[in-house]
């Protein structure tokens, strides 16, 4: 199968915040979510990002710091089936 660009982002997004385990009680500033990505791309990112969270697979949580975003914990499995789908990386 052929994956487009923005399945492949939205799994090494998903990858990064699986990797580092912001699960739970643990969160990442939603800025640092470009970080890896070329800096021309930084804009769509941040929007795949945001289709993300209405897709449930990431959860908002505001701090003093501004927009953190955390896994979400019920949707991990198929997180990661995702992940192992369009990267071919296993947990």
């Amino acid at each position: 199968m052929d994956f487009d660009d923005e399945d492949k982002i939205k799994a090494t997004i998903l990858y990064h915040l699986r990797r580092k385990k912001v699960i739970g009680g643990v969160h990442a500033p939603f800025d640092t979510i470009t970080k890896g990505f070329p800096s021309h791309i930084g804009k769509d990112v941040k929007k795949i990002a945001e289709k993300l969270i209405r897709e449930g697979y990431l959860l908002r949580k505001m701090t003093n710091n501004g927009l953190h975003v955390i896994l979400n914990k019920e949707m991990l499995g198929e997180i990661e089936d995702f992940i192992k789908r369009i990267l071919e990386y296993k947990f």
